[in-house]
Parts: C-alpha cells; sequence; structure tokens
C-alpha cells in the first residue's frame, strides 16, 4: 500500500550527518559485469532499491546464481553466458537495468522478452536497437519500432567496420555496447570499434561504465569521445571484491540541505575520490554561496543564512554533464538573487518522466515564473509575498519527490504526492531527511 501523500512543514534549518546508499550506476553495471565475468564477485554497499532488485530479479531469472548475504551485500557467480536461454523479463521503470540487459540478451543469444511500467515503453530504445541490428542482432519492437518492450531472438554475430551509436540521446545506449563488446569480440574474433554520431550526452557516465570494465579486466582504448576500441582477446575476469561508493546524484538533495538549511552537513559515503560525475555538483553548490569541505569519502556542506534574508547566487548553467543532479538545482533557484537558467538539459525529456515539463508545472505552483523549452529551463524565484503552498505531483519519478522537498525553506510547506516512488533509488529518503530538518 502507497503512501498517498507526506505534508511537509516549512522549515529553517537542515543540519546532521547522512550516510549515503550505494550508488545505482555502479550498481547495476556491477551486477551484469559479476554475472558475464569468470570468478565469483563479492558486491559490497550495494544500493537496495527497485531498480536494483529487477537487475537481481532478471539475472537470477536467466540463471545466474546470486547469494545474498544482506540487503547490501551479494555474491554473484559469474558465468560468461546466461544459461537460460528463454525467459520473459519484467525491469520496472529502470534505464540502467533495460538498456545493457538489451545488449547482453541480443548477443548472447536466446528467445526473450522485456518489458516494463508503461513509462519505460514511452523511453526511446531505438539508437541501440539499430546497432545491434547492424551487426546482425534479431529485435523486435513489439508495439511501437524503437521503443520496449522487445522480444530477442537467438542471432549471429558479424562485425563489417565500426558500429555506430548516437550519442545525444541517452548514454546508455553506448554504456550497453560498451558493457558487451568483449563478448562481441569473443564470438566474432574480431577488435569491436564502436563509432559515437553526433554530441555524447552524460560522459561522466560513459566514465563510470569504463572504470568498472577496467574492474573487471577489460581495458577500453579511447579515441576522445568519439571511438571507443575493445580488443578481440578482451575477457572479464571477477576482481572478488567490489565496495560500491554512495550515490553522488542522491549526494546533490544533502548538498543542497546543507546549502538552504545553513547547515552543517556531514554527508558520508562520496568525497573527492568519488569516480561519479554527479559529484562535481559540490561546483554549484559552491557557486551559489555554500562552503564544503572535502575528504576522501565524505563532504561538508554548509551555506548563508536565509532567514537573516541572505539568497543563494543566480546561476546560468549547462548542466549536460549533470542531468540528474541539475533537477535540485532547479529547485535551490527558487531561492536565488535574481534569474536562473539551466541549458543542455534536452535528456530530461526521455526520463522517468518528461522532467522539463514537470519541473516547470511544479516550479509555478509554488510560486516561481518559470519559462522552458526543448533543452532548457529559466525559473525567476518567488517574491516573500509570492509563495504558495501546493500539492506537488511527482509523476512516479523519485527525483521529482526528492527536489521538491527542498522547497519548503521559504515562508511556507507543501505536499508531497506518492512519496513512496522514492523507492527507485532511494527508499529511506524522506525517514533521513526527517532527521536532518527543522
Amino acid at each position: 500500500m502507497r503512501t498517498p501523500f507526506i505534508d511537509l512543514n516549512a522549515a529553517v534549518t537542515a543540519s546532521g550527518v547522512v550516510n549515503l546508499p550505494g550508488s545505482k550506476s555502479i550498481s547495476n553495471r556491477v551486477l551484469l559485469l559479476a554475472a558475464l565475468a569468470a570468478g565469483s564477485t563479492r558486491i559490497e554497499g550495494l544500493l537496495d532499491s527497485d531498480d536494483t532488485k529487477v537487475m537481481l530479479q532478471a539475472l537470477e531469472t536467466l540463471g545466474i546464481s546470486v547469494e545474498r548475504h544482506d540487503q547490501e551485500t551479494v555474491t554473484i557467480s559469474g558465468q560468461a553466458d546466461f544459461p537460460n536461454k528463454e525467459a520473459e523479463i519484467f525491469l520496472g521503470n529502470a534505464g540502467t537495468a533495460f538498456r545493457p540487459l538489451t545488449a547482453a540478451l541480443a548477443v548472447l543469444g536466446g528467445n526473450y522478452r522485456l518489458s516494463g511500467v508503461p513509462r519505460m515503453h514511452e523511453r526511446p530504445i531505438g539508437d541501440l536497437v539499430d546497432a545491434l541490428r547492424s551487426m546482425g542482432g534479431r529485435i523486435d519492437c513489439e508495439q511501437n519500432e524503437g521503443y520496449p518492450p522487445l522480444k530477442i531472438a537467438p542471432a549471429t554475430l558479424t562485425v563489417n567496420g565500426p558500429v555506430k551509436v548516437q550519442g545525444s540521446v541517452s548514454s546508455q545506449f553506448l554504456t550497453a555496447l560498451l558493457l558487451v563488446a568483449p563478448l562481441i569480440a569473443q564470438k566474432t574474433a574480431q577488435d569491436v570499434v564502436l563509432d559515437v554520431e553526433g554530441e555524447l550526452i552524460s560522459k561522466p557516465y560513459i566514465q563510470i561504465t569504463l572504470n568498472m570494465m577496467a574492474r573487471f579486466g577489460v581495458q577500453v582504448q579511447q579515441q576522445g569521445w568519439s571511438r571507443f576500441t575493445i580488443v578481440r582477446d578482451a575477457v572479464y575476469k571477477s576482481p572478488g571484491q567490489v565496495d560500491i561508493e554512495g550515490d553522488a546524484s542522491s549526494a546533490s538533495y544533502f548538498m543542497a540541505l546543507g546549502l538552504v538549511g545553513k547547515g552543517p552537513v556531514r554527508i558520508n559515503g562520496v568525497g573527492k575520490n568519488s569516480i561519479q560525475g554527479d559529484i562535481r555538483f559540490a561546483q554549484t553548490i559552491q557557486a551559489m554561496g555554500g562552503k564544503i569541505k572535502f575528504g576522501d569519502n565524505w563532504l561538508e556542506i554548509s551555506g548563508p543564512d536565509l532567514t537573516k534574508g541572505e539568497k543563494l547566487k543566480a546561476f546560468d548553467e549547462d548542466f549536460n554533464l549533470v542531468p540528474d543532479a541539475a533537477m535540485t538545482a532547479a529547485v535551490l533557484a527558487l531561492y536565488a538573487d535574481g534569474p536562473c537558467m539551466l541549458r543542455n538539459i534536452g535528456s530530461w525529456r526521455v526520463k522517468e518522466t518528461d522532467r522539463i515539463e514537470a519541473m516547470h508545472k511544479e516550479l509555478v505552483k509554488v510560486g516561481a515564473t518559470v519559462t522552458s523549452g526543448p533543452d532548457w529551463l529559466r525559473v525567476v524565484p518567488p517574491q516573500a509575498s509570492d509563495w504558495k503552498t501546493a500539492d506537488i505531483e511527482t509523476y512516479d519519478d523519485h527525483r521529482m519527490a526528492m527536489c521538491f522537498s527542498l522547497a519548503v525553506f521559504g515562508p511556507v510547506g507543501l505536499r508531497i504526492l506518492d512519496p513512496d516512488c522514492v523507492a527507485k533509488t532511494f527508499p529511506s529518503y524522506f525517514d533521513i531527511y526527517k532527521t536532518l530538518v527543522r
């Protein structure tokens, strides 16, 4: 039974300590790599959320042995293939599971059907499907060409020159091809070259993929962000144990709480050594007036005193590299000393919801003046007398719920509808939030 809403009172301060859950991006990459690697891999600090649960269930359905020690620790016995060659797999709204598994199943062969929630069937996958078909992959889009659900049949793979993949819609298409490239190389006894067409977005997420592949013994030769080569003798081997660092996208909400709630808020699990691109959001926090201390695996944030009439500094930024954390910036714009501009966020349109449209609608509800376009959003913060309490729609999008929990440091509180949607990546978010906010 999902909670219909949560009421958040107007807040004045936020301070305390947060232990982050594991990174979603790293968790689902490591789960698939462990399944495809020779040997057994113990994974510590695994994110316990809807997205990782559907990936684990999918691997078990495909015949991979998963030993669960506790919610954050599993051991996976790698097979380098999936024993079950026929399966129906439901992946919810987990793009980090759906895209790589599509590629792995198309390459390894078998008869499979992949589906998800209705929104997953609206999220494009055509660029990935086209790239796999160019090598002989047999993939049918059941309802609408270029979108799930998918049917996959056994294929004979051939590689005739570089494999081209679009980079401008989602970096997950390139990630999926990179993760399965060693399998393609083994099956075809050829080097695999991936050529990115168009401007590659969300490059830091590709860096996570390359880092994780290296942990499992595969070094990718890289020519800028346009060509990636995987040699024919590349083979995944288990490193034995992988420790998942905390989720930097989730850290953005607590960085923001330290900023608007005066702080200090200490965040354990990510720090100056993080391999995740969203750690760069700390630069936005600093530019808006926050003070940050960095440790190897922690951050501590404090901010100006908004109760004394201080405001955050307005921004005009390109957020292409940190699209998830950019949503946090959009809500922080409510407290700025002038209009704020978010640019190059077109990928928001194909996420869990159309995030540009959703953010536009909900920011207007709380009193902001908002304009938006295909890949941008402009937010004019409300005057003190213009703030409104509101029922915030979350569109079954975890980030909408977490972002708008930050919109209570003005003169009014608000109601967030369907707060349980945070289970996608951070089931305990509101429990932790309540320990920090006063």
